[in-house]
C-alpha cells in the first residue's frame, strides 16, 4: 500500500510544478485566469488533505504525528504570510513608484517646455512634437484595453528620446537669452531623458517569477495539512474556499500591481492629461 501511495504523491507534486511553471510560459494569460488557478489549486490541496486523511494508517493519525504536522505548519504559515505580504508591499511599491516617476516626468516636461518657449518661436516645432507624443502615448496607453507590452520597451523610448535630442540640437542660439534658454532646455531635456528610460527598465523585472511559484507551492502544502488536521464538513470546507480565495487575490495583486501599464488596475493618467493641456499654450 504504501508504494503506490508514495507514486500518487509524486505525480501530484509534479502535476503541481508542471501547471505552475506553465501558468508564466503562457504569455496571454491574463492575471485573473492566473488568480483564479492559484485558488483553485491552494483549494485542491485541502482537498488532497481530506482524502489523505481519509487514506492513512490509523498510527499516523496518533496525536502525536498530529502535534508534529501542526508545527511545521505553524512554520510554513509564518514563513508564507511573510513572503507574500512582502511581495505584495513591494508590487505595491513598484507601482507606486511608477506613479511617482510620471508625476516627476510631466513636471520635467513642463520645465522643458518653459524652457523652449523662451528660446523663441524656432522652438514651437519641438514643442508641438512634444506635445504630440505625449498624445499619443497617453492614447496608446490609457485609450485602448489592452496594450502591447513591445510599445514599452526601452528601445521605444530611446529612439523617440533620440529624435527630440537631434531636434535640440539643431537649435542656434544667437543671442544671450537664447543662449540660457538653450543651456536650460538641455539641462531639463537631460532630466526627463533619464526619468523617461528609468521607467523603461523598470518594467524588465517588477517581481521574482520563482518566489510566486514558490509561495504557490507553499499554499498548495499549507492547505493540504489543514485539511489532514481537520474534519470534513461544510463549516472546514467554506473555510478552505476562503482561504483558497484569499491567496489567490493575493496573486492577482501582485501581478496587476506589477503591471502598471498593461494590466486591468491602471496607474492614474491624471499628471500627464493636465502636461498636455498646458504645453504648448
Amino acid at each position: 500500500m504504501q508504494q503506490p501511495r508514495a507514486q500518487t504523491g509524486a505525480m501530484l507534486v509534479l502535476a503541481v510544478v508542471h501547471c505552475s511553471t506553465d501558468w508564466f510560459g503562457v504569455i496571454n494569460m491574463t492575471a485573473i485566469w492566473i488568480a483564479v488557478a492559484v485558488t483553485l489549486l491552494t483549494f485542491a490541496g485541502g482537498m488532497a488533505g481530506f482524502k489523505l486523511q481519509i487514506l492513512l494508517p490509523e498510527e499516523h493519525s496518533a496525536d502525536k504525528s498530529k502535534d508534529m504536522i501542526g508545527s511545521v505548519m505553524g512554520l510554513v504559515t509564518l514563513l508564507l504570510a511573510l513572503v507574500l505580504g512582502t511581495v505584495v508591499a513591494s508590487a505595491y511599491v513598484y507601482s507606486t513608484t511608477q506613479q511617482s516617476e510620471i508625476q516627476a516626468l510631466s513636471a520635467q516636461v513642463l520645465q522643458l517646455d518653459e524652457a523652449l518657449a523662451q528660446f523663441g518661436p524656432e522652438a514651437k516645432p519641438i514643442r508641438d512634437k512634444l506635445k504630440e507624443n505625449l498624445g499619443n502615448s497617453l492614447k496608446l496607453i490609457w485609450g485602448s484595453r489592452s496594450v502591447d507590452p513591445g510599445e514599452l520597451h526601452v528601445a521605444k523610448a530611446a529612439a523617440a528620446l533620440h529624435g527630440f535630442g537631434a531636434a535640440i540640437r539643431s537649435l542656434d542660439a544667437k543671442t544671450p537669452e537664447q543662449k540660457d534658454a538653450l543651456a536650460a532646455v538641455n539641462s531639463h531635456f537631460a532630466q526627463f531623458e533619464q526619468t523617461r528610460l528609468l521607467m523603461s527598465l523598470q518594467l524588465t523585472n517588477s517581481f521574482s517569477r520563482p518566489l510566486l511559484v514558490v509561495v504557490i507551492f507553499w499554499s498548495f502544502f499549507l492547505f493540504g495539512g489543514f485539511g489532514l488536521l481537520s474534519p470534513i464538513n461544510a463549516t472546514t470546507i467554506g473555510s478552505l474556499a476562503f482561504g483558497a480565495f484569499a491567496v489567490g487575490s493575493a496573486i492577482f495583486l501582485i501581478i496587476e500591481l506589477s503591471q502598471p501599464y498593461t494590466g486591468l488596475v491602471r496607474i492614474s493618467p491624471a499628471a500627464l492629461e493636465q502636461t498636455v493641456d498646458s504645453i504648448n499654450r
